[in-house]
This record gives C-alpha cells, sequence and structure tokens, in this order.
C-alpha cells in the first residue's frame, strides 16, 4: 500500500543510501497535496545527530512555508520516527504522518517512547503506518547486510 508520495520518499531513501547514510527518506506536502520538501538521511555527510530526514525535510518545509509550523502538512516516512523526529513533528504541527517500516529498535511512535501518547505532547497527528513497509524493510535490510557481512 502507497500514500502518493511514498515513491519519492523511497528515492530519497535509495538516494541516502548510496551515500552512505542510512536508507530513510521523507517528504512534507502541503494542504494541496504538493511537495514542499523531500530529504534524505545525511547524519554522516554533515557531521549531525539531528540530520534525520525528518528534520530536513520539516526544516525545509518550515522555510517554505515562512513558519516554524505546518497545519494541514502531511509527513510520508520510510521508517517509523524515532523519539527525535516524533517530537518534532508534534512541534511543527503536522497533521498526518505517514511512514514505511516499523522501528522496533528506535522507533518513537508506535514503540520506544510513543512520543505522541504522553499528555506532554502538545500536537498528535494522525498517523498510519505499514505503507510499502516490505519495500523499505528490504532497501534497510539489505544496507545493513552489506555492512555486517556474515
Amino acid at each position: 500500500m502507497f500514500n502518493s508520495h511514498m515513491r519519492t520518499a523511497l528515492a530519497e531513501a535509495r538516494a541516502a543510501a548510496a551515500r552512505g547514510e542510512v536508507p530513510v527518506g521523507a517528504v512534507v506536502a502541503d494542504e494541496k497535496g504538493q511537495i514542499v520538501a523531500r530529504a534524505g538521511n545525511r547524519t554522516r555527510e554533515l557531521h549531525d545527530p539531528t540530520a534525520h530526514a525528518e528534520i530536513l525535510a520539516i526544516r525545509q518545509a518550515c522555510a517554505a512555508a515562512g513558519s516554524e509550523r505546518l497545519p494541514g502538512h502531511t509527513l510520508t516516512v520510510t521508517l517509523e520516527p524515532c523519539a527525535m523526529c516524533a517530537t518534532a513533528i508534534s512541534a511543527a504541527r503536522i497533521a498526518r504522518l505517514y511512514y514505511g517500516a516499523a522501528d522496533p529498535k528506535s522507533g518513537g511512535v508506535a514503540h520506544g517512547a510513543r512520543v505522541f501518547s504522553h499528555p506532554q505532547c502538545h500536537h498528535v497527528p494522525e498517523v498510519y503506518d505499514g505503507l510499502a513497509a516490505q519495500e523499505a524493510e528490504t532497501l534497510l535490510r539489505e544496507f545493513f547486510q552489506q555492512r555486517r557481512p556474515g
């Protein structure tokens, strides 16, 4: 199953892998469904532990909107966001979150911190999971198998 922007997010994930980054891609679309930002992980390239695909895409979208908030916007990402990214999604007031693969180890939405379930969370987006999960999981598995043979 795909939403209209998952293919673009997967392309960003593949580009991240080609750069030696963990293959995660993200896309932000505005209220009309137009892509306003796209990014793949760049933590190694930028020497920045916060340079996750979601954070980079949210920064681009906020710059394009001229605001720190993105009401009505949708974020599509290939992997369940971590706690840091889930917090940024809430702070940006993203309306809808679509993600592919679950992340039992580092996820912050359905696993781990479950950021959106806390009373301290000021905004909770609509969450749709499992979109193109198999393809996203395969990208991640193959990436790590190439780096950790045996």
